[in-house]
């Protein structure tokens, strides 16, 4: 992003009100990967203590959200971005703060030789949940589209 433009996290936030209620951290977030972290709050806890499905959830889809941002955001006057599909899966008990890394799936270059040639290109972004001590307790893959302006 540009000096006069805001930055890839406070673009998520700003725009995701519920990244906001779940009061997710942006660590990083650039073209090439995202890191997002949800911290331990009792108020998103699960019966066992951890975080909820829900809000682990919301924390890959949130870094998918901001890789997409960063890959494509210049693309955004022509085109916006739409989650068609999302799978997760649960791998390790969650517990504490837990962190969501997304990278995009396939190069950018491709995606937007897609849409300059007038298709609604369709790519993957790849999320690895883990806890503190680096076990990894979930994994997303989301496919993600951008829908030309019509």
């Amino acid at each position: 992003m540009s000096d006069t433009m805001p930055n890839i996290g406070e673009m998520l936030l700003a725009t995701v009100p519920m990244a906001r209620t779940l009061n997710l951290e942006v660590v990083e977030a650039t073209a090439e990967r995202a890191v997002l972290r949800l911290p331990d709050q009792e108020d998103f806890h699960n019966h066992v203590g951890g975080p909820h499905a829900g809000a682990m959830f919301t924390l890959g889809e949130s870094a998918s959200g901001a890789i997409v941002i960063g890959a494509f955001g210049d693309q955004m006057g022509r085109a916006v971005p739409l989650a068609v599909k999302a799978e997760i899966g649960y791998r390790k008990l969650a517990m504490g703060v837990v962190t969501a890394t997304a990278v995009l799936g396939r190069p950018r270059a491709e995606v937007v030789a897609e849409l300059d040639a007038g298709q609604r290109p369709e790519f993957p972004v790849v999320v690895t949940i883990t806890r503190e001590d680096g076990a990894v307790t979930g994994e997303m893959a989301i496919t993600w589209t951008l829908r030309p302006h019509s």
